[in-house]
């Protein structure tokens, strides 16, 4: 009976006590009392062109206390620091219309999608540049609506404002800065995309960023084009490539892509006819770091070894090779196929070639970096004319091949077939260059052998696995190595003299790509030719036709007998006389009559066209990609962005919707 009682005393104690309007004062009725517009009192968002506002907000926050608790309100009010004051304060009043969004007769309404698009489209960039995510709070399909239902321009307060000070002082404002306004200060990798998506943003009729692929640490490859048709390759408009940063730890050739970049777009715009020539016949391709991995690397030890015991020694450079090598510890200069072992090995055989030499089968099972492989499609998918990458640690353009003929490889002068065309573009770079074809200005290993600023790349020092071996043995593209000085790392101060002291070369360099001839190559019934042969008398070296038939063919001056050809047609020989100083390429049409004999030779030592496009045949590196991605865990060798330990409060949940995607 007494465990019923209690029992009995144990539900009375937690039944709650029932209300009975019935009953007077036994208990209240709780009213839940409804949302009303409330003073906006957060004080980020206090210059919003309204003065009411209602909680719970779009976001769901309850109260004020809860908005002013979040991390999304915390962005909001470093937000211009953060960004170093671009896009300020569109992105606090976008954000603030989403956290104290306008109230008007107890009904919140929520913002345009159109403004907030604007914002993004406009203000991107500068979250890329401190490599953090748009804000997801800022998703303008999310929280924003359209102009049907019923939104408001959270910017019009913003509007109206800069509008009356345009008024009131239009001349005393300060012209904006332009995206390609030159900054001499080396670049973080995001900022260097930064500016890249800016400047293709401000000159998008000439210019289109891309992306090849990405590094090892899943940096991304990211190429910037300007072409009077971006995207588009126009006929017999010749397409040549920059490439810096290969060695992570040589930096200037970086640099300098980027000021390129700025400046073809700023000249542009601004008139200059030898640069808008330039753009509006060529295609021009730029890949300002081919080893993001390894520069980030290079910062961090250059800044670890920056400090001495005694100030007086200032900073120190004794980390000479620090960031060299990519992620995986890979020369990316010793990774590309060794295609001139092969051209040495037949080279006494009576019709051996040098040009479009299939990759070797067993290269793919070797250890390839995710930054060869992406350049390699890349040099595949684009019919190249000519490219030069940059290096630093010397002070000269090599030119190749980069092998030495010599049986055991030592440093051997080791022309290709077309030594004097090499030699004219590496002076061409050299000469234009502001002192790298003064004798006395020469540094590092190359004076021994150098001539006014070049040499020849095996005959400086021999080198398997080079990437313009690669360009020239494997496509029509001609590549030099353009080494821009002793110092690999140089001072900041330093980068405005490197600028001016390349500028005029790489300009010229790029004109170079229009000597030689170009035409089209057509059958009797004015079909394009793909893959024709253009074969000159004297050079062991052949260039193809392209998808449409045209060709580029670079030539040095004089008198040439040159060929066309292509399987199923009699061949087409012409005579060319190329003069000196010529400002565009000899026009050299053909036209190839059907032969169904077909009584051209076959050359027993040039691999079938099947053979040289199977690119990865047995997909070994897709393999060995997937093998590397599981051995690692990328999150946890990522490093967290400088601003992370700011917006993380201690015992609180991460704010991950900060992180760009991995």
């Amino acid at each position: 009976m007494l465990l019923i009682l209690l029992q009995l005393l144990a539900l009375v104690s937690c039944d709650p006590r029932r209300c009975h309007p019935g009953v007077r004062g036994q208990c209240k009725l709780k009213v839940e009392e409804k949302p009303k517009c409330t003073d906006v009192l957060l004080s980020y968002c206090e210059d919003m062109a309204y003065t009411q506002t209602m909680f719970p907000n779009i976001l769901g926050h309850k109260t004020r206390e809860d908005a002013e608790a979040g991390a999304e309100y915390l962005l909001m009010s470093v937000v211009e620091s953060l960004l170093g004051g671009e896009c300020n304060p569109d992105i606090r009043m976008l954000g603030c219309s989403v956290l104290a969004p306008r109230c008007e007769q107890e009904k919140v309404l929520k913002p345009c999608r159109t403004s907030c698009e604007a914002v993004r489209k406009r203000c991107s960039h500068t979250f890329e540049g401190i490599e953090m995510a748009w804000p997801y709070f800022l998703d303008c399909d999310r929280f924003f609506v359209s102009d049907l239902e019923g939104c408001y321009d959270p910017l019009e307060g913003l509007r109206a404002e800069q509008d009356g000070e345009a008024v009131d002082s239009m001349e005393s404002l300060p012209p904006e800065e332009p995206a390609t306004a030159m900054q001499f200060t080396y670049h973080t990798n995001a900022q260097m995309i930064s500016i890249l998506k800016r400047t293709e943003e401000q000159c998008s009729d000439i210019a289109r960023t891309y992306s090849i692929g990405r590094s090892m640490e899943g940096r991304e490859l990211l190429v910037i084009e300007f072409s009077n048709n971006p995207g588009q390759r126009e006929l017999l408009e010749p397409q040549i490539k920059y490439i810096g940063n290969m060695h992570g730890n040589e930096v200037l050739g970086r640099q300098l892509l980027i000021y390129l970049a700025q400046y073809m777009c700023s000249e542009y715009q601004l008139g200059n006819q030898r640069i808008q020539t330039l753009i509006n016949t060529t295609g021009i391709h730029l890949l300002p770091s081919m080893n993001p991995d390894g520069y980030e690397l290079a910062v961090s030890g250059l800044q670890d070894n920056n400090y001495s015991d005694d100030e007086e020694e200032g900073p120190r450079y004794d980390s000479w090779n620090v960031g060299r090598n990519n992620a995986q510890n890979i020369d990316l200069n010793r990774n590309f196929p060794d295609l001139t072992s092969g051209v040495y090995g037949r080279r006494r055989q009576r019709r051996h070639r040098t040009d479009h030499i299939p990759i070797p089968d067993y290269y793919w099972f070797g250890k390839i970096a995710p930054e060869t492989y992406a350049v390699m499609k890349w040099i595949r998918s684009i019919p190249f004319v000519l490219s030069a990458n940059f290096h630093g640690g010397d002070l000269v353009v090599s030119y190749p091949y980069d092998l030495s003929k010599h049986p055991l490889e030592h440093n051997m002068f080791s022309p290709t077939p077309d030594d004097k065309v090499f030699k004219l573009l590496a002076k061409t770079y050299a000469n234009a260059h502001e002192r790298m074809s003064n004798e006395n200005a020469q540094c590092g290993p190359s004076r021994s052998n150098s001539q006014k600023g070049t040499v020849n790349g095996a005959h400086w020092s021999s080198i398997a696995g080079g990437m313009q071996d690669f360009n020239y043995l494997h496509t029509n593209c001609f590549e030099v190595t353009v080494e821009l000085g002793c110092d690999k790392f140089p001072a900041e101060e330093e980068l405005v003299t490197g600028w001016q002291e390349n500028q005029e070369a790489l300009i010229t360099f790029m004109e170079a790509a229009h000597g030689g001839i170009k035409g089209i190559v057509t059958d009797e019934e004015g079909n394009a030719v793909k893959g024709a042969r253009i074969s000159v008398r004297g050079i062991r070296h052949d260039i193809t036709t392209a998808e449409n038939g045209d060709y580029w063919r670079l030539l040095s001056p004089g008198i040439h007998i040159v060929t066309a050809s292509a399987p199923g047609f009699s061949r087409s020989v012409k005579k060319v006389q190329l003069p000196r100083h010529m400002q565009a390429a000899g026009r050299v049409d053909f036209v190839l009559q059907k032969d169904v004999l077909d009584t051209q030779e076959e050359d027993d030592t040039v691999l079938s066209t099947d053979t040289y496009e199977r690119f990865d045949p047995y997909n070994h590196y897709e393999r060995y990609t997937t093998m590397s991605d599981l051995s690692h865990n990328r999150e946890q060798r990522a490093e967290k962005p400088w601003w992370w330990d700011y917006f993380v409060p201690p015992g609180g949940p991460a704010p991950t919707w900060l992180l760009k995607p991995y």
